[in-house]
């Protein structure tokens, strides 16, 4: 049986290096995966009043909608001012409501949060985890995804430069597709 992997990045730059990271995961998914890239950027900032029957916006009910056939969650993400990017915030919110049929529930997920700089998104990654945390999302633990210095990881196509930073991203990969295996 196929299962889906849910990627969301959390920047919403077209040339984003989160999202050239994310294309590189997706290609290590073994055979039974299939990597599915869940568009955040159209979601509308949270908001309750609009949660209801005949004003719940189209782009909430496409992104609740694909992500329920998900069976597990990579997020790959930026860090904004020592968190997370409100685009993937939003995203969280969104998927967390209507109260009850939240989208993340009993999910497992993945975390990879990167930076140009040395210390690699540690702060989006921890607040992120917080947050799934709380969504009752059982994330991966070992091995942690920090990647400091992630301009000089890609070729100029975006491509990866070096074979063993492939092997630690399909170490990373491994463990998770473990992870969801063994929560199946």
């Amino acid at each position: 049986m196929t299962k889906n992997v849910g990627i969301l990045v959390g920047s919403l730059r077209q040339s984003s290096y989160s999202k050239s990271i994310a294309k590189e995961f997706s290609k290590l998914f073994p055979d039974g995966y299939n990597p599915i890239f869940l568009d955040i950027s159209e979601l509308p900032l949270y908001n309750e009043d609009l949660d209801t029957e005949g004003n719940v916006p189209e782009s909430w009910t496409a992104f609740r909608a694909a992500a329920k056939d998900v069976d597990a969650f990579l997020f790959v993400t930026p860090e904004y001012n020592r968190s997370v990017p409100g685009a993937l915030k939003n995203a969280l919110d969104v998927g967390s409501r209507p109260y009850g049929q939240s989208i993340w529930d009993k999910k497992v997920g993945a975390i990879v949060s990167l930076s140009p700089g040395a210390i690699s998104g540690f702060g989006a990654n921890h607040h992120l985890r917080q947050s799934l945390v709380f969504l009752n999302v059982l994330t991966l633990q070992q091995p942690e995804a920090y990647l400091a210095h992630v301009d000089q990881l890609l070729n100029e196509d975006r491509s990866i430069k070096e074979e063993g930073t492939v092997k630690f991203f399909q170490s990373i990969v491994d463990a998770f597709v473990d992870l969801i295996e063994k929560n199946a």
